[in-house]
């Protein structure tokens, strides 16, 4: 798809693969390029479920420096909200998405995985958010999303202090949700989206949508929105073929409409 970032599609698994050695650091190409990798995850219809992957050796260590090192605010003003754009992308894909982690985790790279459903990391990752160290703080989704997941006051701890945190922290902390030895990363990725891709694809893009929209709204109107989201799927096929499969106690048979 493009120079560094390709989207492979292999038994209904779309696999977003960083390749931009040595460390995979997200310059400005490499951010458009998984924006693009992202949309044409979402529209492809034969892509069920996502992966991404930095390959053996490292996730993504973080922005490209070099990059930004002379970057005016007047720059990054606008660069930033196009680097937010880009990770938003990946955050937005209607299907269950897996950072698959090796190496290293750190800044952009770390927000990379944030973006993601689930990560799953090996067993020497490393994970972080070091942007104080430059005199900076995370720009694309580090705060926010780092805050959701694991909660403001350890969010707090990794963002200002800028310390890296093994695999059995990141485990521990709610960071990541399974760490498994280096080569077995990305088939642990595989195991986890393998259960839903003969599944009801609405259904999923609806589950997803409740819950991260709800997490930006007050209680009452994450209910309203869960009821919308809720009502809507006995518009398709799937949750007819469900229904009937359960009354006929057989398995189902969903084809995602």
């Amino acid at each position: 798809m493009g120079d560094f970032v390709r989207l492979e599609i292999s038994d209904g698994i779309g696999t977003i693969r960083l390749e931009r050695p040595p460390m995979n650091a997200l310059n400005t190409q490499v951010q458009e390029e998984l924006r693009a990798a992202a949309t044409a995850a979402t529209t492809d219809s034969d892509v069920r479920a996502v992966i991404v992957y930095g390959g053996e050796k490292v996730f993504a260590a973080g922005a490209d420096i070099k990059e930004m090192a002379d970057m005016s605010y007047v720059d990054m003003a606008a660069r930033a909200v196009e680097l937010s754009a880009a990770l938003g992308a990946l955050a937005r894909i209607p299907k269950p998405v897996v950072a698959a982690i090796t190496g290293y985790a750190l800044g952009g790279g770390c927000e990379l995985a944030l973006a993601c459903d689930w990560r799953v990391a090996a067993e020497d990752a490393k994970l972080g958010q070091p942007e104080i160290k430059l005199g900076i703080i995370p720009g694309a989704g580090g705060t926010q999303r780092l805050a959701r997941l694991v909660g403001p006051a350890r969010a707090k701890d990794l963002i200002m202090s800028g310390r890296m945190v093994d695999a059995q922290e990141a485990l521990r902390i709610g960071l990541v949700d399974r760490v498994v030895p280096a080569d077995q990363v990305y088939a642990e990725a595989v195991a986890m989206v393998r259960p839903y891709l003969a599944g009801p694809a609405q259904a999923l893009r609806a589950a997803k949508l409740a819950v991260d929209g709800g997490l930006e709204m007050d209680l009452n109107s994450g209910l309203a929105w869960e009821s919308q989201l809720f009502a809507a799927l006995f518009a398709t096929d799937d949750r007819r073929e469900g229904m009937a499969a359960f009354v006929a106690k057989r398995k189902p048979e969903f084809t995602g409409r």
